[in-house]
C-alpha cells in the first residue's frame, strides 16, 4: 500500500512539458492561416479595453498577419512604446527577445490602400517598401494628408475604446525606441520587457489581445 501511494505521489509530481509557442515557427501552417472575412480584436490594456473592427477585404495580407499574430499571443504582455500626441500610438515588439528578433525581418508585401488614415484606423508601420512585419499604429487624428501618400494601409478601425487609446501614457514620446525608421529600437529587441520596465516604467501595456467570441 505504501509503495502504491508513493508511486501516485511521484506521478503527481511530474510536470507536463511546456508547449512550444507557434511564434517560434513563423513558417508553420499555424502562423499562416487565412483570416475570417470580418472579425473583431479586443485589446485588454492597462487603461481599459479597445475593440478593433477588421475586414479582410481592406488589406488581406495585413489582416492575415495581424490575425495570426493575435491568435498566437504575440501582442500579449506588450508595452505600448510609442505614443506621440496628437498623431499616433504604436506597438508591436514582443516582450520576449527571442520572439521579437525572430519576427523583426519577417516581412509581408505591400498592398493597395482601401481605408483612409482617419482617426481610429490601425495600420502596419514600415521603414522600406514591402517592409511590414509586426509593428502597428493607431491614428490618433486624421492623418490622411501625410499617411495616405506614403502609403500606410489601414486594415481595421477602433469601434470602442478610442478614449482608452487617447489615454495611453505619452510623456516618453519618441524616447522609448521611437519608430522603425529611427534606427533606435535595437535595445527593445535585445532587452524586451525587462529593458522597457527598467528604463520606461510608466508605459502602458496590452495585457492580452484576443479575437472576440462574437466575431468567430
Amino acid at each position: 500500500m505504501l509503495l502504491f501511494l508513493a508511486a501516485i505521489l511521484a506521478i503527481g509530481a511530474i510536470q507536463p512539458l511546456p508547449l512550444v509557442s507557434p511564434l517560434l515557427s513563423p513558417d508553420s501552417p499555424a502562423m499562416n492561416t487565412k483570416a475570417p472575412a470580418a472579425f473583431k480584436i479586443r485589446l485588454e490594456t492597462t487603461k481599459g479595453d479597445v475593440v478593433i473592427e477588421i475586414q479582410r477585404a481592406w488589406a488581406p495580407l495585413g489582416v492575415d498577419r495581424f490575425f495570426n499574430l493575435v491568435k498566437a499571443g504575440y501582442y500579449d504582455d506588450m508595452r505600448i512604446t510609442r505614443v506621440v500626441q496628437p498623431k499616433w500610438a504604436q506597438f508591436g515588439i514582443n516582450g520576449d527577445p527571442r520572439i521579437a528578433k525572430l519576427w523583426r525581418d519577417r516581412t509581408i508585401p505591400d498592398e493597395p490602400r482601401v481605408l483612409p488614415n482617419e482617426r481610429g484606423t490601425i495600420a502596419f508601420a514600415w521603414a522600406v517598401p514591402n517592409g511590414r512585419t509586426t509593428q502597428v499604429f493607431i491614428n490618433l487624428r486624421d492623418n490622411r494628408e501625410t499617411h495616405d501618400k506614403e502609403p500606410f494601409v489601414p486594415f481595421g478601425r477602433v469601434v470602442a475604446g478610442m478614449d482608452v487609446v487617447d489615454a495611453w501614457y505619452a510623456d516618453y514620446g519618441e524616447n522609448a525606441g521611437s519608430g522603425i525608421r529611427s534606427g533606435k529600437q535595437t535595445p527593445i529587441f535585445e532587452g524586451g520587457n525587462a529593458y522597457l520596465d527598467r528604463e520606461y516604467p510608466k508605459l502602458d501595456s496590452i495585457k492580452r489581445a484576443v479575437v472576440t467570441p462574437e466575431s468567430r
